[in-house]
Formats: structure tokens, C-alpha cells, sequence
């Protein structure tokens, strides 16, 4: 049932461990710039992208506790250590909820006012992380920084 999706998930872990890296080498000038047509900062784009990836995980510990406070609760940056560390975890958890979980199975999300199956949150999860890694590489490029290459021949690349 899982064969396959759980690849995503291990790239999406790589693609978003390989980005933190890159932008915990960044000034904060540049951590904090942005243009029209992105989300936000580089720094308000990893932040958002992360909190979020803990919210879609939010139901499941295959792996660990959810860390508290979530990440949408911080009110400042937590700094590069604590975005590795909150990535890794509910990178994990995502791949967890690939192999382990029943895809067909409904979860009630928003207090109860919005049903989608765990393959819906699935698809989320991994087109959000895509969404939002483009939108900080198009920041860094803006900035003439070349970004992290973080597309699956990279991955592959990395595997050997």
C-alpha cells in the first residue's frame, strides 16, 4: 500500500534537513528578506513550512512526542538547531504515517469542521514542503545566492 509514497516523504526529510543547512549559513539581511509573490522571508518561509509539517503530524507518535510548544507557537525564531531538530522529527513521523497508517481513513481536521483521508494530508504535506522550498530557493536566487539543489537526481545522488 505504501510502496513508493514513503520515497516522497524521505526526500521531502532531505530536500528540508539539505535547506536548513543552507539558510543557517545566511546573514540575518539576508534570512529576512523578501520579494512580492512568495510567502514570506526566507526566515518567516521556514518557520511557516516547519509549524506546518508539525501540524500534519500532529495526531500520530509513531516516532516521539510532539515537541512542545509547536512551532506555530513560538513567538521568535528558534534558531537553526531547533528547525533541524522539529524537521527531523516530523519528517520521521510523516514517513511513519506513509508505511503505517490506513490512507482511507478519515480524519476530521479543524475542531471537526473539515474531513479529508490521510492520503489528502498526505498529498498536503508533500506539496506544501515543494511549494515552500521553491519559494526560498527563488529568495536565496533573488539575493544571488545559489541555492541548495534539492530535486531527486540530488537526492539520488545522495543515496549512493
Amino acid at each position: 500500500m505504501a510502496s513508493g509514497l514513503v520515497d516522497f516523504f524521505h526526500h521531502n526529510l532531505w530536500a528540508n534537513l539539505r535547506l536548513i543547512d543552507a539558510c543557517s549559513q545566511l546573514t540575518d539581511t539576508q534570512l529576512d528578506f523578501t520579494i512580492t509573490g512568495v510567502y514570506g522571508s526566507v526566515r518567516a518561509t521556514l518557520m511557516h513550512m516547519l509549524s506546518s509539517e508539525e501540524g500534519y503530524v500532529r495526531r500520530w507518535h509513531f516516532t516521539a512526542e510532539t515537541p512542545q510548544p509547536p512551532l506555530k507557537e513560538i513567538g521568535t525564531f528558534p534558531g537553526f538547531d531547533v528547525l533541524r531538530q522539529r524537521a527531523e522529527r516530523s519528517g520521521k513521523e510523516l514517513i511513519a504515517v506513509a508505511q503505517l497508517t490506513d490512507h482511507d481513513e478519515v480524519l476530521h481536521l479543524d475542531d471537526g469542521t473539515y474531513d479529508a483521508k490521510v492520503i489528502i494530508v498526505l498529498i498536503q504535506a508533500i506539496n506544501h514542503g515543494v511549494d515552500h522550498r521553491s519559494q526560498i530557493a527563488t529568495l536565496l536566487s533573488q539575493q544571488g545566492i545559489e541555492p541548495p539543489v534539492m530535486d531527486a537526481w540530488a537526492y539520488n545522488d545522495s543515496l549512493s
